[in-house]
């Protein structure tokens, strides 16, 4: 399907969680190898079997170029997606471009089957342009434009793109949520796909609040996972409008907010990710850092906590075992509020004097355990 041009091997591969993961090439990059080869076939008149792609990041893709139609005044053609060792859905789909020859100087691109078509305001592209990032767009223009210059050819070209199995993969997608209807995105800013890219789920939560500041909320919710949602939902009646899913990234989620010049963040999450930011930890994933009954532990101590139950509690295996043990021992009010002080004391710091910035905490078991000081008035002013 590809080659790589590289000096070193290695280079294609990165290192995740000490394992050697094959990179992959993006779907903007498919995009623009189908669309140049699409090109030199219909001004060189001759088939292209491979085409030589150069990636914004400096790597040179030979790409194989499959399903070649050619029709009166165009061709197209396609490439298969290759994500590398990345679970990605777009893996193996075909990501097709038709050229055309126009009156109209310039490239013209446009979405076809399975692309999505953006609705609300807040991304990269207008509402009603396809969902063809810029710069994917960017790879497009300069491939095309590219081989004109090499056939002196001197009119307009017309791209369309398309990948017919983007309507049904974009259910599995956040598109719905942000606004993007009827397929999938091309995306991409390397060209290259890095297995677990974390960049790939910062972007995302950076385009969902976009999105949510676009349309009218300068305060927003923000929810590692489904039960934050569930608990808006259920507890407080919201439908999450203004809710972002920021996973385990809880300071990127912050740094964001700020970058977009939002006014308010309020957190809301249950205990086994949250509690970690009272021990100032900004991305809640298990590789990265624990200490949920350390912190559990060491604030049922300062609630007074015999060493024997310190020991109970740092000896738990979930979080429910802990705060069950605590409650027995009616040490779970205490504590709760001297975790919410230090979990607003770290928040507060990673904001700035720019964003008001809050959480809530809550278990299924006890419901909501602690809210730092400004989580009640960000919550309504969410719902204003």
């Amino acid at each position: 399907m590809c080659v790589l041009e590289v000096r070193d091997m290695d280079s294609q591969y990165v290192w995740k969680n000490q394992k050697k993961l094959r990179t992959g090439y993006t779907t903007g990059s498919c995009a623009a190898g189908a669309a140049k080869a699409a090109v030199q076939m219909l001004l060189g008149e001759e088939t292209v079997g491979q085409v030589k792609l150069r990636t914004p990041k400096g790597v040179t893709l030979y790409l194989d170029v499959e399903r070649i139609v050619r029709n009166p005044g165009g061709v197209v053609c396609a490439i298969q997606k290759d994500s590398g060792d990345d679970p990605d859905v777009t893996d193996g789909v075909y990501v097709y471009a038709k050229v055309e020859k126009t009156e109209e100087k310039g490239v013209k691109i446009r979405g076809g089957e399975g692309i999505g078509i953006v609705t609300r305001k807040g991304l990269e592209q207008a509402v009603g342009e396809p969902a063809i990032n810029r710069i994917p767009r960017q790879m497009i223009r300069e491939a095309v434009e590219g081989v004109c210059s090499s056939y002196g050819y001197e009119k307009g070209i017309s791209v369309v793109i398309s990948i017919p199995e983007g309507t049904e993969l974009a259910r599995r997608t956040f598109n719905p949520r942000l606004g993007i209807e009827g397929g999938i995105s091309v995306l991409g800013t390397t060209g290259i796909v890095e297995p677990m890219s974390e960049q790939a789920l910062v972007d995302t939560i950076y385009a969902q609040m976009s999105v949510i500041k676009s349309g009218g909320y300068e305060v927003c919710y923000a929810v590692p996972g489904n039960y934050g949602s569930d608990f808006l939902s259920d507890t407080w009646g919201y439908q999450g409008k203004a809710a972002v899913k920021c996973s385990n990234y809880i300071g990127e989620t912050i740094d964001i907010a700020v970058r977009l010049g939002m006014k308010g963040l309020l957190f809301a999450g249950h205990i086994g990710k949250l509690i970690k930011v009272a021990a100032g930890i900004m991305n809640t994933h298990s590789q990265q850092a624990d200490g949920r009954f350390e912190i559990l532990a060491a604030h049922a101590a300062l609630a007074g906590a015999r060493t024997e139950v310190i020991r109970e509690i740092m000896g738990s295996v979930t979080t429910a075992e802990a705060l069950a043990r605590m409650s027995e021992e009616k040490l779970l009010e205490p504590a709760m509020k001297t975790i919410m002080a230090k979990m607003e004391d770290h928040l507060e710091k990673r904001a700035g004097d720019s964003l008001e910035i809050g959480a809530v905490m809550f278990s299924p078991k006890y419901g909501i355990l602690g809210m730092t000081r400004k989580a009640v008035k960000l919550s309504e002013e969410v719902k204003k």
